[in-house]
């Protein structure tokens, strides 16, 4: 389902939120560059927070803010949208796991 140069894409409902090409395909986690369109500065802020979550080692408060992310964004893989997903982003970098389960949202 992925590899090295696949493209999956972020999707607020109909709209392009971004592209992540990926550039290291590994298990559990894929890495990619992140290609933000204009619909991601409403969510950049929540990516900028739980990065500083992470760095701050407040690991307590990273599911309460990553539920907004989930709620509100689909990742969707080459062959269809995943059922559940983890990604961070940071700058124009991205990383990303999933689980190819129907999609439970």
């Amino acid at each position: 389902m992925t590899g090295p140069d696949s493209e999956w894409q972020l999707l607020n409902g109909g709209t392009l939120v971004g592209t992540i090409t990926v550039d290291e395909a590994g298990m559990p986690w894929q890495r990619g560059h992140f290609f933000p369109e204009p619909a991601f500065s409403q969510f950049r802020p929540w990516f900028d927070e739980l990065n500083a979550i992470l760095e701050a080692d407040e690991f307590e408060r990273f599911d309460d803010a990553y539920d907004r992310i989930e709620g509100a964004l689909t990742l969707v893989s080459p062959t269809g949208p995943v059922a559940d997903f983890l990604l961070h982003i940071d700058q124009n970098r991205a990383c990303f796991r999933w689980d190819a389960g129907p999609p439970t949202g």
